[in-house]
């Protein structure tokens, strides 16, 4: 399938760079009470985890001709009703107050930014998604040009 509209949040490198540290000062510990061989396995443990979290942590978003995707979340672009690009304040409201428990959140708590997806299936009681995104208005203005 072609693919209209593609974008990876991912982790930015200063959140990064505060867990790693805070996993170095684990590394530390191990190594004032266990010596050089134990600290060394521990580092090699947690910057294996910190990689996978790395690669893990990402929210990739693809709009195809048909469908759009979230992560492992997926809906055809015929039970979308309207996309609306959320400005920081209209997306911190939405997080918490103005939640609706059926909706599907697709955020990252680092990104401001996202996309309110109204959904329109008879048969899926989710209301909305509401997804991070850096580019949410291109992300909205692909959603509502691409529906079928």
């Amino acid at each position: 399938m072609p693919m209209r509209y593609r974008e990876a949040v991912r982790m930015p490198l200063w959140l990064l760079a505060l867990i790693y540290f805070f996993f170095l000062s684990f590394v530390l510990s191990v190594w004032a009470a266990l010596g050089n061989i134990a600290a060394l396995s521990a580092l090699f443990v947690v910057t294996t985890v910190m990689i996978l979290l790395a690669a893990k942590s990402a929210l990739i978003i693809k709009v195809t001709e048909h469908e759009l995707r979230v992560g492992s979340a997926h809906i055809s672009l015929h039970y979308i009703d309207n996309a609306t690009a959320l400005t920081t304040h209209e997306m911190k409201n939405i997080r918490t107050r103005d939640a609706d428990p059926a909706a599907y959140l697709a955020i990252r708590f680092w990104n401001a930014n996202g996309v309110k997806v109204l959904l329109n299936d008879p048969r899926d009681p989710t209301p909305y998604w509401i997804i991070t995104s850096k580019n949410s208005k291109d992300l909205a203005e692909i959603l509502n040009s691409q529906r079928v």
